[in-house]
């Protein structure tokens, strides 16, 4: 009797060892497969969200285009509106200088003596030294606007040694002007005729005291 029962007690014995051994190892397993399905789908988030990014960065591309504002200005008006254009058409801008200034009495055009007078009325006075011809990084520009005061109905002539010493090919050219009372007239075509390269686009005249909202309504019909 005490044999079977010490026997007995002993099969009971390795029941439970056998029982409790195979609970901890399918829980070792459980926590072992829950682990590694926890650092798959780290994993795969991680690899999902860098494929988003890399397509992300391979659908936007820049453009890369670039435009610059020219401007002469006598007397402000034009600086104005070349600075009002600049600023709508998130541009560049380079303003044509003389090495001799214009004075108020040079552009007295009433007086037959002034400097401006005798220069249109005798053509071969016009030749402008500018104090510099070509802008910073012209070939790195597409579009090129390029604004003028109206002088007995053509373009300001300090525009033309800029225009004759700069090659235009492979831009857009878009002029525009300020006037009281003239309109843009053919000056912008006689323009394109000194240079003989860039694709010249019909251009635009303004009142030396354009609106914001006016000029923001041609830049924005340009398409810039």
């Amino acid at each position: 009797m005490k044999i079977k029962r010490i026997l007995s007690v002993a099969a009971t014995f390795v029941m439970a060892l056998g029982l409790f051994t195979g609970c901890g190892a399918a829980s070792t397993d459980t926590t072992t497969t829950t682990a590694n399905n926890n650092t798959t789908a780290v994993q795969d988030t991680v690899k999902s969200t860098a494929a988003s990014d890399s397509t992300t960065a391979q659908t936007t591309p820049s453009s890369g285009k670039k435009t610059l504002v020219v401007y002469y200005s006598a007397s402000g008006s034009t600086k104005a509106v070349a600075q009002n254009i600049a600023e709508s058409a998130d541009a560049d801008i380079f303003e044509i200088t003389p090495v001799n200034p214009y004075t108020s009495d040079d552009l007295n055009w009433t007086n037959n003596n002034s400097r401006v007078s005798k220069e249109h009325n005798d053509e071969s006075l016009r030749n402008v030294e500018l104090t510099k011809v070509t802008p910073d990084n012209w070939d790195s520009y597409d579009t090129v606007l390029i604004g003028y005061p109206i002088w007995w109905g053509i373009a300001a002539w300090p525009v033309d040694n800029f225009v004759k010493e700069n090659d235009f090919i492979g831009k857009t050219v878009i002029p525009f002007c300020t006037a009281a009372t003239s309109g843009i007239g053919d000056s912008g075509n006689l323009l394109e005729e000194m240079t003989g390269t860039g694709d010249w686009k019909e251009g635009e005249r303004f009142h030396g005291g354009a609106s914001e909202s006016d000029i923001s309504s041609w830049i924005d019909s340009l398409g810039l």
